[in-house]
């Protein structure tokens, strides 16, 4: 995959995420762990919700550093165009009126939201400032990869709720949705496609190693048996 393929790999990738972030918040229905802190932060604070992603994502990048973490590009590009295009995206998009509508959108999110995850893994330029942080804490304490990310996500979750983010039935089906919808769009991915792509060390690494290569922004998905990109 060329430099270039990979720079639109990414940025698509990513823009679709904010995207989806940005869906899933004028669904109204709950919003993913991460994303409920952001909401929350916004609350009480004068950022949107994009600007307190940027800037959870600063701050994560700052305990990068007890962790020898090193940052890509992918990793700054994170941080920039998801804050940029959910706000961008709140400023088009409305909460339609009637339940099937508001459930359709939420639905529509999480679904873009795994192909969002498959576009900017693939693209290999960096993992995520959330992806490092729990990588980096995976490495460095010796505990398991699902006990750190549920770790951090349980204390990011809460944090969100207390400060009036929205918890809800989108909380619930983004948790357990996202791992299953990212398998499936890289089953339906041409093997020469993933082969030459971000997957393909992942693809290809014991299971819990490849576990603990993707995350939140990406939600660890569960990876086929050798037959895994998710906030």
């Amino acid at each position: 995959m060329t430099a270039a393929v990979r720079g639109v790999a990414l940025l698509t990738g990513l823009c679709c995420y904010g995207f989806s972030m940005a869906t899933m918040v004028r669904a109204g229905l709950g919003l993913d762990p991460w994303d409920v802190f952001h909401q929350g932060l916004s609350r009480h604070t004068p950022m949107t919700i994009g600007l307190a992603s940027a800037v959870v994502g600063v701050a994560v990048l700052l305990a990068w550093i007890p962790l020898r973490n090193k940052p890509g590009v992918g990793t700054v590009a994170n941080v920039v165009v998801i804050a940029v295009t959910v706000d961008a995206s709140l400023t088009v998009l409305h909460t339609p009126h009637s339940l099937p509508a508001r459930v359709g959108l939420m639905l529509g999110a999480v679904m873009l939201n795994a192909v969002a995850t498959v576009l900017y893994v693939g693209a290999g330029l960096g993992p995520g400032p959330r992806d490092g942080l729990m990588t980096g804490l995976v490495a460095r304490s010796g505990l398991s990869v699902r006990l750190v990310r549920t770790g951090i996500e349980a204390a990011v979750l809460g944090a969100g709720w207390l400060l009036g983010g929205s918890v809800g039935a989108g909380t619930v089906v983004y948790a357990f949705g996202i791992g299953p919808l990212v398998q499936l769009v890289l089953k339906v991915t041409p093997a020469k496609v993933l082969a030459r792509s971000g997957w393909a060390q992942i693809l290809s690494a014991p299971a819990p190693a490849s576990t603990a290569e993707c995350g939140t922004m990406v939600r660890c998905p569960t990876l086929p048996t050798r037959s895994t990109p998710t906030s």
